[in-house]
């Protein structure tokens, strides 16, 4: 299926006879964009001045609300080619054998603002769109594989945390610690946030994970988990703190600067995109809950099913990378969301801040909008520009037969459980926190140790602080006798803390 470049439905509009006039937004020629309309020399302004008053208007409105999270991104256009045939897994179109889909990738930082540096510590989003030939899918992960959390109902908690004090406007450990201490569950994602993976050294060279499980379903109604990993064909490169500290000193923006150098040389970075998979049967099998978003599956083998190649800088910074608007509840016949209950929360956050951020008929703009018709009767709404003409705005109806496809149908699944609000069974919060602390070369795992101990050092509360140790210390005995030193902690009052 080809597809038109984005934006090319606005070539007709912006290249007519006054193509090259300074215009008001409705198209009117400027006649003096230099002098405002007064009554006289030194009379007032007049308020018909469009041009003016319009001006002013536009600039007082030129900031959308800020993303809560992932505020600061970098979008990149690029294509993804299958490179195996999974059609006994999943009935998705973007994975047909001969196709090529157009995507936008987004990379941000999640917790700092918009004008933070890129050097600083902190997760970095990888969300990628693809423009398939049934919808959009957004495939929305980070650098790394796992999160601090496992329920959605802690995300508002977790980020409130992180970020800046409500008093001070400044990011404490003694908060984010104090959050911390109650959730045994963060010490991986904590232990590889504050290892040099925490520091990219540019986009190009970190992987990204799709973090959650997501389900498969092929065209018989057969259903597999999945979990989605881009490995950078670029290798992994990352910072130490000396090395963020001395970039950041000289430049606030060196991830953006190396990827658009890279694109702009011809040298189009690549990820290809892995897979794990299980069969539903194979969920009680582990020793851990495979829904859980702080576990990894380790044992479980990865298959290539595809390249991504990105080629092609955004023409506007605002009308592409800040609109662009990803979510979890994007997805395509042949993938799911499974019952990961963070992801589970997502599906609804995530398209409902875009909505607020945006507006309701933001999947109208260039950037969002999917490459096929869009038909439906949600209707009106700011911002609404879409094709309807019908008199029929609801559906069924004899008059306009348009109807559902057997094709967009949820696979099914058995349910005999009561409803509950209790935590899983199988926590076990810190064994693959060990077991990435143990991957690590001798030089990361002291580059890990100062990192951490830098933060943890300032907490002030020695309760927060030993209890924090103890969770490390579980992880892995070496790894928490070296922390409690470094913080000039009490490893006898850590052995003791209760698990």
């Amino acid at each position: 299926m080809k597809y038109l470049p984005l934006f090319a439905f606005t070539i007709g509009l912006i290249g007519g006879a006054n193509a090259e006039t300074l215009t008001r937004d409705n198209g009117a020629p400027v006649g003096d964009n230099q002098n405002a309309q007064t009554a006289g020399e030194n009379g007032g302004n007049l308020l018909q001045d469009v041009q003016l008053i319009q001006k002013l208007q536009r600039f007082a409105r030129e900031r959308i609300p800020e993303r809560v999270v992932h505020a600061r991104g970098t979008g990149v256009h690029g294509e993804f080619v299958p490179t195996a045939d999974i059609s006994n897994l999943t009935r998705a179109a973007v994975f047909a054998p001969g196709s090529k889909t157009p995507v936008f990738v987004r990379f941000s930082t999640v917790i700092h603002s918009k004008g933070s540096p890129e050097t600083l510590r902190d997760p970095r989003g990888f969300a990628t769109k693809f423009y398939t030939e049934e919808g959009n899918w957004d495939l929305v992960g980070n650098n790394l594989p796992v999160f601090f959390i496992r329920d959605a109902i802690k995300f508002p908690d977790m980020v409130h945390s992180l970020k800046p004090s409500p008093v001070t406007n400044q990011q404490d450990p003694n908060r984010f610690f104090d959050f911390f201490r109650h959730v045994p569950e963060a010490t991986h994602m904590l232990s590889w946030v504050y290892s040099d993976y925490g520091t990219p050294a540019n986009l190009r060279q970190m992987d990204g994970w799709g973090v959650h499980a997501y389900k498969l379903v092929n065209e018989k109604g057969e259903v597999h988990y999945v979990k989605f990993h881009w490995k950078s064909r670029q290798g992994i490169n990352n910072l130490t703190a000396e090395e963020a500290t001395e970039i950041q000193a000289k430049d606030f923006s060196h991830a953006t600067s190396d990827m658009y150098t890279a694109i702009e040389k011809g040298d189009f970075p690549q990820w290809d995109l892995y897979i794990k998979v299980l069969n539903p049967a194979q969920l009680e099998d582990f020793n851990y809950n495979p829904l859980d978003a702080t576990k990894m599956w380790l044992d479980v083998p990865e298959t290539q099913v595809g390249t991504m190649t990105l080629n092609r800088m955004p023409t506007n910074f605002f009308q592409e990378t800040e609109q662009s608007a990803f979510a979890p509840a994007n997805t395509i016949p042949g993938i799911e969301p499974s019952e990961d209950r963070l992801l589970q929360g997502r599906v609804f956050s995530y398209s409902d801040t875009q909505m607020y951020r945006l507006g309701t008929n933001h999947q109208q703009l260039p950037i969002n909008r999917p490459r096929v018709v869009v038909q439906n009767w949600n209707q009106d709404g700011a911002g609404n520009y879409g094709q309807q003409t019908s008199e029929v705005n609801y559906q069924p109806s004899r008059i306009d037969a348009r109807k559902e496809d057997s094709k967009g149908l949820y696979s099914s699944k058995p349910l005999t459980a009561s409803t509950q609000q209790k935590a899983i069974e199988k926590k076990l919060p810190f064994a693959q926190a060990g077991v990435f602390y143990r991957g690590l070369s001798p030089k990361e795992r002291q580059n890990l140790i100062e990192n951490l101990a830098g933060d943890l050092g300032k907490v002030r509360d020695d309760n927060t602080k030993h209890i924090m140790l103890s969770y490390f210390y579980r992880a892995d005995r070496d790894y928490g006798e070296r922390l409690t030193k470094a913080v000039g902690g009490d490893l006898d009052q850590v052995r003791k803390v209760e698990p």
